[in-house]
C-alpha cells in the first residue's frame, strides 16, 4: 500500500459519546417525581374513601379506571396531537399514571376479600376493575380522537 492509500485508510477515533447515564437521568428523575405525585394522589384517595372490611374497594376501583380513561386521552394527545417533548412521557404517563393507577393494589385487594370470607365481592371486583379499565381506556382514547382530530382539520 502506498502512502497516500494508507492516508486514506487510516480510522479517525469517534467523537466522544455522552455515557448512557447521563443520557437516561433525566428520564429517571421525571418517572421518578411523576411516580411520586401520581402514588400521594392515589394515597390520598384512598384516605378519603376508606375500604370497610370486606367491602368493595371502591377507591382502588376508580383509581385504576379514572387513570387507565387519562392514559387513553393522553396517548392520543402525545401521538396523534401534539409534538411531546421528549420527557412528557416518562413524567407524565410512566410516572404520574403509572404512579396513580395501581394493579398491584388491586390483586392485593381481591386476595384480602378472598381470604376474609368475601369471594363473591373479590370476584366481582376482580372482573369489574378489569372490564371497567378496559373500557376506560377505550371509550377515553376513542372520543379524544373525535374530538381532537376534528379541531385540528
Amino acid at each position: 500500500m502506498t502512502a497516500p492509500e494508507a492516508e486514506s485508510v487510516r480510522v479517525h477515533p469517534e467523537p466522544p459519546r455522552r455515557s448512557e447515564w447521563r443520557t437516561q437521568a433525566p428520564v429517571v428523575a421525571m418517572v421518578a417525581v411523576g411516580g411520586a405525585l401520581g402514588a400521594a394522589a392515589r394515597y390520598a384517595l384512598t384516605l378519603a374513601w376508606p375500604t370497610p372490611a370486606g367491602g368493595f374497594p371502591w377507591a382502588t376501583f376508580w383509581t385504576n379506571v379514572v387513570g387507565c380513561a387519562v392514559i387513553g386521552v393522553f396517548m392520543v394527545l402525545i401521538t396523534d396531537v401534539w409534538a411531546a417533548h421528549r420527557l412528557v412521557r416518562p413524567f407524565f404517563g410512566t410516572g404520574v399514571l403509572g404512579g396513580f393507577t395501581t394493579f398491584s393494589t388491586y390483586a392485593v385487594d381481591i386476595r384480602k376479600l378472598v381470604d376474609a370470607g368475601h369471594p363473591r365481592t373479590g370476584l366481582a371486583y376482580l372482573a369489574a376493575t378489569l372490564v371497567g379499565a378496559l373500557a376506560a381506556v377505550w371509550l377515553a382514547s376513542a372520543a379524544a380522537c373525535l374530538v381532537f382530530t376534528r379541531r385540528q382539520r
